[in-house]
């Protein structure tokens, strides 16, 4: 997580689930954003038999898995693009990387654009815990958790 900017950093949490970051400050500086989800948009059975591989046996059938759950959380995410630890210090801007951040086709409206505070930090004190730190997309189907609205 200390750099340099633009490369992945993926660490276990609760012994059991990946979680990727991109690092996103100058190398030397600890900072991150942490990718809590995705929306499918190609690969979706590649994406529902990694899920599968990482499921306890019978918990969960492939069919069972909806599009917009497949990569729904940050541990379910990394698990359906078989994001590990092995992928920490990869370029997610080399367009030859296995592992890449893309442009979208088009700009994401502002409108669309939903921030809130961080899921899961409830421990943390004020401000930390109230800042809108987290970013959406508003009308995605695939959000780990809602972004409450405006206020």
């Amino acid at each position: 997580m200390f750099g340099p900017p633009g490369v992945a950093y993926v660490y276990l949490v609760y012994g059991m689930y990946h979680c990727l970051n991109v690092v996103t400050e100058p190398e030397g500086r600890a900072a991150a954003i942490l990718i809590r989800a995705a929306e499918p948009v190609s690969g979706l059975g590649a994406m529902r038999h990694a899920r599968l591989a990482g499921e306890p046996r019978g918990r969960v059938a492939a069919t069972a898995i909806s599009d917009r759950r497949l990569a729904s959380g940050p541990g379910v995410l990394c698990r359906a693009m078989s994001i590990t630890r092995l992928d920490t210090g990869r370029d997610l801007l080399d367009p030859s990387s296995p592992l890449r951040l893309e442009l979208a086709d088009a700009a994401l409206p502002a409108e669309r654009v939903a921030t809130g505070p961080r899921v899961g930090i409830d421990y943390a004190p004020e401000p930390w815990r109230s800042i809108a730190w987290r970013f959406a997309d508003a009308a995605s189907p695939s959000l780990s958790r809602p972004v409450p609205p405006r206020a």
